[in-house]
């Protein structure tokens, strides 16, 4: 059979030699053994049962959440020779029964079928009449309460498989499942565990980056200006968001489309086409976009705010280079990323345990984000690839910044969190550490522990980014959910006796600044300024306080911008821009 399916790869697909995994994974398929295919976006794991349906006697059933896709996917096929259709909520019961009729009389030799159709008893009693050669699961880490997008719907597919006569053998595949969610669906599908494929989670064409503390927009323009003619996605957290950087790169004409959950299923799919065919160079998108879009040469993806986990970044900055071709993963990462994900985390209508495993892989998240180890192999880490070495292409392994010795600032942070009993997060450490006068940590008597102030030279940003630095380390663990504390690993006691040194890449310290330092002034002065032109009262564009906290947090973003109290969209559009190249200015000058 496997002489059988490589000439279908020839004659249909073009291509004379399988991928790494495609013809492990075919083998025990024709020999009716159930098997779990491991494989990165782009690696060609559709082959993988379009292959065996078109050599199989039978059709292939292919469970895919991707109902806004399967009509291209069939199109696709049709066009490669390959008969196949789909039946999901979009047809009537009539069509339905039509394309049963169909599939029964042999007109059909694969299937795309969503999960939510295993709900209707109608559908499984139609089903169980069908002469099933190959079930496929499409994206099945949604099989495991541990996966980042767990579908209830998905646990019917072992009480489908159940109700036919005599089994098929089962594939699973998935771009994006840890060693704990892989061991969930062989478990769930019963698929031994030897019959495991997996080709490796890397993407040696992808470059990956994160960037910290840019003007999201402005780092977006610059990069489309520099490529003008590269095709990318933008990814946001939220609508809001996605609304207004849209907003922002029409303005510059740039070829752009949108893509949320609050548009028309209509408007969002003569999108898609729009982008797919490209008649638009950049989609800003949330993470409601892109699952299983076939557009291979997208050359980049940016993320203007970080995802809430390991998985979803990986499938999303996965889309870039689909073909091979070089490409690019940016996450712009800002500090009230990680209030915009706690949040979304809390008014989910997840249950307490559900909730307590995203903040895990929130913290994950975070954890990339202030890594100072390549970026792929952290990735690759996490997913269960120790056998790796390092890109040589990511920001980090790119970054020439010398290592200093930080040993000492080290202890005195686990020596705090010691005192401290281990019952408190990174904000309320980093305030005993800096000396703060915080009303909360006075009544507690924290200002008599002998680590008070220890730190006091440093700010409590300098002191909190430390933190998450030895916590993306694993010196440190978080523990807990949308309120973590701090806790020491095993490693913190030869680090306590000086017989492990810390060390760190070296950064620039930004000046703690006043109301009378000159930053505030400048700002004082373009506000007058501003104040002169809109022929407005000075407090009327911001007030002594909104000054101060731009000072002191220097905002060069507009989403930071919006973080400062005083400001708002309407401010923000009337005076944020000529205060934020102030700010930029300044920090320039003072680097």
């Amino acid at each position: 059979m496997l002489t059988a399916a490589k000439e279908k790869l020839h004659s249909h697909f073009g291509y004379g030699e399988f991928r790494t995994g495609q013809e492990e994974i075919m083998s025990y398929l024709f020999q009716g053994q159930s098997t779990l295919g491991i494989m990165p976006t782009g690696g060609g794991k559709s082959v993988c049962y379009q292959i065996p349906s078109l050599i199989l006697d039978g059709v292939t059933i292919v469970i895919s959440p991707l109902i806004s896709l399967m009509k291209d996917q069939v199109d696709e096929l049709s066009a490669l020779g390959i008969s196949a259709t789909f039946i999901n909520s979009s047809l009537s019961y009539e069509e339905v029964r039509s394309r049963f009729q169909g599939i029964r009389q042999g007109t059909y030799q694969l299937v795309y079928i969503a999960p939510e159709r295993l709900e209707s008893p109608g559908f499984n009693a139609m089903f169980e009449q069908l002469p099933v050669s190959l079930i496929a699961v499409d994206e099945a880490h949604c099989l495991s309460q541990w996966g980042h997008d767990f579908r209830p719907s998905y646990l019917r597919i072992p009480e489908l498989i159940g109700r036919l006569f005599e089994p098929p053998p089962v594939l699973a595949l998935t771009a994006t499942a840890t060693p704990e969610v892989a061991d969930g669906i062989v478990s769930i599908l019963g698929i031994p565990a030897s019959n495991r494929v997996q080709t490796g989670f890397a993407r040696e064409n992808l470059a990956f980056h994160v960037a910290k503390g840019e003007d999201n927009t402005r780092y977006i323009k610059d990069y489309l200006l520099r490529n003008p003619h590269a095709s990318g996605i933008i990814y946001a957290a939220t609508r809001k968001e996605v609304e207004r950087i849209y907003a922002r790169l029409l303005k510059q004409n740039i070829k752009v489309g949108r893509y949320h959950g609050g548009m028309t299923q209509d408007d969002r799919r003569s999108i898609q086409e729009a982008f797919v065919y490209d008649e638009l160079q950049v989609m800003v998108a949330t993470n409601a976009f892109g699952m299983g879009i076939n557009k291979s040469n997208v050359r980049f993806v940016i993320h203007a705010q970080m995802p809430r986990n390991i998985e979803s970044y990986y499938q999303e900055a996965g889309r870039a280079g689909r073909d091979g071709e070089p490409g690019e993963c940016i996450l712009l990462f800002d500090a009230q990323d990680i209030r915009i994900q706690q949040f979304l985390i809390d008014q989910s209508d997840l249950d307490d345990q559900r909730k307590k495993q995203e903040f895990q892989k929130l913290q994950a998240m975070i954890n990339y984000c202030h890594t100072e180890g390549c970026l792929q192999e952290y990735i690759l880490h996490y997913f269960g690839d120790r056998h790796t070495t390092p890109c040589g292409k990511c920001s980090e392994c790119a970054d020439d910044r010398s290592i200093a010795d930080v040993t000492r600032d080290a202890q005195m942070v686990l020596s705090c969190i010691h005192r401290m009993g281990e019952r408190f997060g990174k904000t309320m450490v980093a305030q005993v550490l800096v000396g703060s006068r915080n009303k909360k940590l006075l009544e507690m008597k924290f200002h008599k522990l002998s680590t008070y102030g220890l730190m006091k030279e440093k700010s409590q940003k300098d002191v909190t980014q430390f933190i998450d630095y030895l916590v993306a380390s694993q010196v440190l663990v978080l523990d807990g959910g949308g309120y973590p504390v701090l806790k020491l690993t095993e490693q913190c006691l030869p680090i306590l006796k000086g017989k492990v040194k810390v060390y760190r890449k070296e950064t620039k310290q930004p000046k703690e600044l006043t109301k009378e330092d000159p930053l505030f002034i400048q700002l004082r002065e373009l506000r007058s300024k501003l104040a002169k032109e809109h022929d407005v009262a000075p407090y009327m564009v911001f007030s002594d306080r909104t000054l101060n906290e731009m000072a002191e947090r220097q905002p060069v973003t507009e989403s930071a911008m919006l973080q400062i109290k005083g400001v708002g969209e309407s401010k923000l559009d009337s005076y944020g821009r000529p205060f934020m190249k102030l700010i930029t200015q300044y920090r320039l000058d003072n680097d």
